[in-house]
Formats: structure tokens, C-alpha cells, sequence
């Protein structure tokens, strides 16, 4: 069997056609590693999960006895320490669980520092 000549130049061309491909699917293609995708999956799982959770710690926060006081300290205190106020407070921790989670006092201190405007 004898091949063409231009089969080296097909093979090229096809070589050259894949790495067009790559180059253009991974810049603006969207494509991405699995490396990647696995470390983009498990910041929005957290994200998803301190969205969740962080409406639950306001509600255990304005239930406490002297919750208007309480939210009035809060206020006062800088934005770096609200967290921190939140955490040892005890309502970002959730149950099932031995330590507070930063991310959900973090998100539960900005909800209560600043509550949502009314609706006109």
C-alpha cells in the first residue's frame, strides 16, 4: 500500500487544527480542568451552604433575651469584629457541630448590622 504524499501535511494540519481548538476552548471557550472544576464546585457549595445557614443564626441572634440591646452592641462594634461577636455569642454554631463557623457569623453579623430596606 502506498500512501500520498500529503499525508505528513493532513497529519499536521489535523495536529495544528487540535491545538487551534484547545487554545480558543480554553480561553473563551469557558473549558476548564477538572482541577479546576472540583475547586469551583466546592466554593460554591460553601457559598450555598453559608446562604443557608446564615438566616437560621439571625434568627437564633433576635430571639435572645435583650435582642434589640444586643444588636445595638453590635452595630458599635467595627465591621472586622462583628464575626468574631457573632461566633462567641454561640449562635453561629449549628448543631451537630463543636465550633462556630466563621463564614456563617461573618454573613449573620452583616445581616443584622445591616437589615434589609423596607419595601416602598
Amino acid at each position: 500500500m502506498t500512501m500520498p504524499k500529503n499525508v505528513s501535511t493532513l497529519i499536521w494540519s489535523a495536529i495544528g487544527g487540535a491545538v487551534l481548538c484547545m487554545a480558543i476552548g480554553f480561553t473563551w471557550g469557558g473549558w476548564v480542568t477538572g482541577g479546576t472544576a472540583r475547586k469551583e464546585s466546592a466554593s460554591a457549595v460553601r457559598d450555598a451552604v453559608v446562604v443557608a445557614l446564615a438566616p437560621i443564626c439571625v434568627d437564633r441572634f433576635k430571639r435572645q433575651d435583650d435582642a434589640a440591646g444586643k444588636i445595638a452592641e453590635l452595630g458599635k462594634a467595627s465591621t472586622w469584629e462583628r464575626g468574631t461577636v457573632v461566633a462567641k455569642s454561640g449562635f453561629a454554631t449549628m448543631p451537630g457541630s463543636k465550633e462556630a463557623d466563621n463564614d456563617v457569623a461573618r454573613a449573620c453579623a452583616e445581616m443584622l448590622a445591616s437589615p434589609p430596606a423596607p419595601k416602598t
